[in-house]
């Protein structure tokens, strides 16, 4: 593995054990509320945009820095 595919490894562990851990403190009203208002579905897109923006953002800085380094 090269060390960008091990950062990804770590990104998505650590994603995954906060989101894990969350379920356990959400409370449920307020995701019924968030439900109900549609506003739940806002939360989750702004959330994927700016993880998708990120990894975008980390897989170009990869790139640029291991075509600089073959120079």
């Amino acid at each position: 593995m090269n060390k960008f595919q091990k950062m990804i490894c770590v990104m998505l562990l650590a994603i995954v054990s906060v989101a894990a851990h969350a379920q356990n403190t959400v409370n449920a009203e307020n995701a019924d509320v968030m439900r109900s208002n549609g506003k739940i579905y806002v939360v989750v897109a702004v959330v994927l945009t700016v993880l998708i923006g990120l990894f975008f953002y980390v897989f170009n800085l990869d790139r640029k820095i291991s075509k600089l380094e073959k120079k």
